[in-house]
């Protein structure tokens, strides 16, 4: 279930991943990209499509320059009404009126501007038994699961969750245009010897 990725040019160019998605929802579907490396992402020429997996199919360039830690959104509604729906404020880049819709069972493709595979989810919970359904939840992706393709390193969101979840005019429930970093337990641990040992120097 591991893709391989191509991340041609990466040092200029950031890492950007699929990071939050939801396939069907009263304020329609939705898919975010975020830019996870230290340095921005120039996405003119990038793509995306599903299951069909042609580069080109859906135009990214409208995103344009995406910052370190920036999120992107790609939606079914139009730009306007997914702003208005989520309570943005204008603050996060949306290209709507998407036509390459997502089915319960599918795929998420995305594509640099040379066409080649940046990252991958394949899921469905018909496809992955006991895998979340995202029909008017989002799904987000835990740090060990970011751009393994990987459906069940994926989390169904929860108000008030891990990424700060919330609901939308209609009652869907996610985080769009923002992704919070978890660490994972070994980070956590590490974290807590750290402050540990901060507290003995200083007393």
């Amino acid at each position: 279930m591991t893709v391989v990725l191509t991340l041609a040019g990466s040092a200029q160019a950031g890492i950007m991943r699929i990071t939050e998605y939801m396939y069907q929802g009263v304020d329609l579907e939705f898919v975010e990209f975020c830019n996870i490396g230290s340095t921005a992402t120039n996405m003119a020429g990038w793509s995306y499509d599903d299951d069909s997996r042609t580069p080109g199919s859906v135009d990214l360039s409208a995103f344009g320059i995406v910052q370190p830690g920036e999120c992107v959104i790609i939606a079914e509604s139009t730009a306007g009404q997914f702003n208005n729906r989520w309570a943005l404020g204008g603050t996060v880049k949306i290209i709507g009126s998407y036509t390459h819709n997502l089915g319960r069972n599918d795929e998420i493709n995305l594509y640099d501007k040379n066409g080649n595979l940046v990252d991958r989810l394949t899921y469905g919970d018909q496809t992955f038994p006991n895998s979340i359904r995202t029909q008017n939840r989002s799904g987000w992706v835990s740090p060990a699961g970011i751009g393994q393709n990987n459906i069940y390193a994926w989390t169904l969101s929860l108000v008030g969750d891990a990424q700060g979840s919330w609901t939308s005019t209609g009652g869907d429930i996610g985080s769009p245009g923002r992704h919070t970093p978890i660490p994972e337990p070994a980070t956590l641990g590490l974290m807590a010897l750290v402050g540990i040992a901060g507290l003995r120097r200083r007393r």
